[in-house]
């Protein structure tokens, strides 16, 4: 159906993440990657979900000039917060665990934001899911950071990995947005671009 409504239109998605890429051919939308790196830099000042609409809307800028008429560029940026704090994707094992020490017995917030660029406008939408992790144990954090290393991932944690099936005891809101990419709203949004 929208792969139909897209048929004059290329999806351009600026993004390297395998889960993202994944999520598009499950939608069954043909599209192209295109990266270019920039440096995941915003003003201080910012907050919650301003933060990643900010960096979705700055990839988006480095890849605008490289638009034609009918390509729909497609970046976002996923971010964890908690406690009125970012926590960003951990640089070594100690970083991860210790984020993991604190959404442990608390909620969380994980916010997406997803901006959609053309040549003639842009829509940026965000979505947000509350995540509760049960109470864990040293050890079940120390096992999850020395297997699965989820150094790329916001927060030090992939709710699809071990540590979701056996951390997480609630969850108000979409799955996939957790994952990296709130697809209900991205179908929405292309809906209502293409008519």
């Amino acid at each position: 159906m929208l792969r139909e409504k897209l048929r004059h239109f290329k999806i351009i998605l600026g993004s390297a993440s395998p889960r993202r890429q994944e999520f598009f051919k499950a939608l069954g939308l043909d599209f192209e990657i295109r990266l270019k790196p920039v440096d995941e830099i915003y003003p201080q000042n910012l907050r919650a979900a301003e933060i990643p609409v900010y960096l979705a809307e700055l990839k988006a800028r480095a890849l605008k000039n490289t638009l034609q008429e009918t390509d729909i560029l497609i970046t976002s940026d996923t971010i964890v917060w908690h406690k009125n704090k970012l926590l960003a994707k951990p640089i070594n094992p100690q970083e991860a665990i210790a984020m993991l020490q604190k959404l442990s017995a608390h909620w969380h917030e994980v916010i997406t934001a997803v901006c959609f660029t053309t040549t003639k406008e842009q829509r940026t939408v965000y979505n947000v899911t509350h995540v509760k992790f049960k109470q864990l144990t040293s050890s079940e954090i120390e096992y999850y950071i020395g297997d699965s290393k989820p150094f790329d991932k916001a927060g030090g944690y992939g709710i699809q990995e071990w540590i979701g099936l056996i951390g997480i005891e609630k969850i108000r809101g979409s799955y996939y947005n957790v994952m990296g990419l709130p697809t209900h709203l991205v179908y929405k949004t292309l809906m209502d671009m293409v008519g």
